[in-house]
């Protein structure tokens, strides 16, 4: 097997191979060459020792140099050059109580997490696969190397990442690996909110998020997402659905954009719902007020998961309003526009769209026609550039002051009236017409 090296990974290998030195391009990056996907970086393994890699490169960063790990700077590029290592006892269920050196490959191989990112290459010696990744990239499926058991207590963050890598690659896992993971589930407790958080976008905005759902059958949502348990477990009886809560969601994961904001957007826009449910007299399920619950629940379950405030920000108020229906008639969607708030366009349209495709087909047709022409009515506004904001107003806070307002409240009140106002009749945003209404 012959895979295409990056010029500046051969660079970097064939400078430690003449140093004396054994060095493969390993792990993720040979995967995605077998796979015919483009490797996001390019990792190498070596027998040489931090020092003796820092030795041979005039700019390297001291990445992990503790744990054997080096950056080779080629000009603004960076490549990982780790020295072939035996893990030594996991204390944490993350991280390693020390690393020994040793100048065997297979050794290094051994202790990786699957076998399909356990394959080294280089030009010379071609493709070393001594735990049959070729075997299981074939059979598409996420299996440890060696005892799963062992490998999850060694790192329980890998459990996500086998989840994470059957939805970006549409592999099963293997059935003793699953086994594994339903066991030591609890063990996740023990990783960092933040390793998780990025293991679930992955996982998220992949070609297969309904993989989500190995998620919650292994037991992982138990301890990162509990909420989702309870979405699971509740029903939704009324005409617009034929799916549970979480059954929903997944769905309308699916039928989102792969973006990271929408995708979480859907995850959670039914959070609330198992809080907020209710029965009527005719045994209809009823989840009044969900919307602005769920926005208060996912603000939580985002800042607990260590998410940045701006996707807290986008996602809550996406939330917040995506089961908004306003009349389609222009002054009801300018006043639909303006509560919203404009930041949350176009991608509230695709939230709505995402979460009708995962209902059913209950006037499916007639609620999709709805969101097209809420969504062609927003675009002609913006088009025709009518005033949604204060911002936007003809008259400012200074022209009244001029015109002999007090400082103070009044202001601002003068203000939400006239942007009432001209919202509901947008030819009137001009000063002087405005500035008459204050004298009338």
């Amino acid at each position: 097997m012959v895979i295409e090296l990056p010029e500046k990974v051969k660079y970097v290998i064939d400078t430690l191979m003449d140093a004396g030195y054994e060095a493969y391009a390993v792990g993720g990056c040979i995967r995605d060459s077998i796979l015919g996907r483009k490797p996001e970086d390019w990792d190498i393994t070596t027998s040489a020792n931090p020092m003796q890699v820092k030795n041979l490169f005039r700019r390297t960063i001291d990445t992990g140099i503790q744990h054997g790990t080096v950056t080779v700077m080629l000009e603004k590029e960076g490549f990982e050059v780790t020295t072939y290592r035996i893990d030594g006892e996991y204390e944490d269920g993350r991280h390693p109580k020390e690393v020994v050196f040793t100048s065997n490959l297979i050794e290094d191989l051994k202790r990786r997490d699957f076998t399909i990112n356990a394959m080294a290459y280089n030009e010379k010696d071609g493709l070393v696969d001594a735990f049959c990744g070729i075997e299981d990239l074939e059979k598409k499926v996420i299996r440890c190397v060696g005892n799963p058991e062992e490998r999850f207590q060694e790192d329980a963050l890998r459990m996500m990442r086998a989840v994470r890598f059957a939805a970006q690659l549409g592999f099963s896992i293997e059935k003793n690996t699953k086994r594994a993971i339903v066991e030591l589930a609890g063990n996740l407790a023990k990783v960092s909110a933040e390793r998780i958080q990025v293991e679930l976008v992955k996982l998220l905005v992949s070609n297969h998020p309904e993989e989500f759902m190995t998620a919650y059958e292994t037991g992982l949502t138990k301890v990162f997402l509990p909420e989702f348990d309870a979405m699971i477990k509740t029903p939704q009886n009324n005409k617009h659905h034929c799916y549970n809560v979480g059954e929903h969601t997944i769905e309308a994961v699916k039928n989102s954009p792969q973006d990271k904001i929408l995708r979480l957007t859907m995850l959670l826009h039914d959070v609330a719902k198992p809080v907020c449910k209710s029965v009527d007299e005719q045994g209809i399920y009823h989840f009044y007020g969900h919307p602005a619950k769920g926005a208060e629940m996912a603000k939580d379950i985002l800042r607990r998961l260590k998410f940045d405030n701006d996707t807290i920000r986008k996602v809550t108020a996406l939330i917040k309003h995506h089961d908004d229906m306003p009349s389609l008639e222009p002054v009801a969607i300018r006043r639909a526009i303006h509560k919203t708030g404009l930041e949350q366009y176009p991608a509230l349209f695709a939230v709505k769209r995402a979460d009708t495709m995962g209902k059913n087909l209950y006037k499916r047709d007639e609620k999709l026609a709805y969101i097209a022409e809420y969504q062609r009515m927003y675009e002609e506004i913006l088009e025709k550039g009518q005033c949604l904001t204060l911002k936007d107003l003809a008259v400012t806070g200074k022209d009244l002051l001029a015109a002999g307002v007090k400082p103070g409240k009044e202001v601002g009140n003068i203000l939400d009236q006239m942007l009432s106002h001209v919202l509901e009749y947008p030819e009137d945003n001009q000063k002087e017409i405005l500035m008459k209404r204050i004298k009338n």
